[in-house]
């Protein structure tokens, strides 16, 4: 993602997807799954931009904004700064947080999306480990092998 220039981007909207978006509703998916804010996230300005660049007329036939695999602190962001961001168009109205892809496809047909490989590994990991949907538990390698002494969630405070 940081390797992709925004105004590439821009004009590929431009010329492939506008032009169908015209016609029809639609809806958008963002899959979250694995970004990394140092690595792979385009940032919050690129986009912004992106999103500023969206005609209204296009804006206005966006039915839902899916955010797949949402991690606590993009959910805490949004929470926090999406309003101010996003409500102008109403998107920020449109947002919907989907945990798993089970609960894509109550919303979305199967046959008309293809997800990739990596996204349903990522959500069968998550099937074995249910805590990281709440940011509970991690996806980083070394809380999955880290095992804490129980002694370690007492408070001290009682000792006194």
């Amino acid at each position: 993602a940081r390797n992709l220039s925004v105004d590439v981007v821009k004009m590929y909207l431009e010329a492939e997807i506008y032009p169908i978006l015209n016609e029809r509703p639609f809806s958008v998916l963002y899959i979250h799954t694995g970004v990394n804010r140092v690595e792979n996230f385009p940032g919050l300005t690129a986009l912004k931009s992106l999103y500023d660049a969206v005609p209204s007329n296009i804006m206005e036939k966006l039915e839902a904004f899916y955010f797949l695999h949402p991690g606590l602190q993009s959910r805490l962001f949004l929470a926090t700064f999406g309003r101010f961001i996003f409500s102008g168009t109403g998107l920020y109205g449109k947002l919907k947080y989907v945990n798993r892809l089970d609960f894509l496809w109550e919303k979305v047909k199967r046959n008309e999306i293809d997800i990739p490989d990596f996204v349903w590994e990522s959500d069968e990991d998550m099937d074995r480990r249910p805590l990281m949907d709440y940011g509970i538990e991690s996806d980083h390698p070394r809380s999955v092998y880290w095992n804490p002494s129980p002694l370690s969630t007492y408070s001290t405070r009682c000792i006194a």
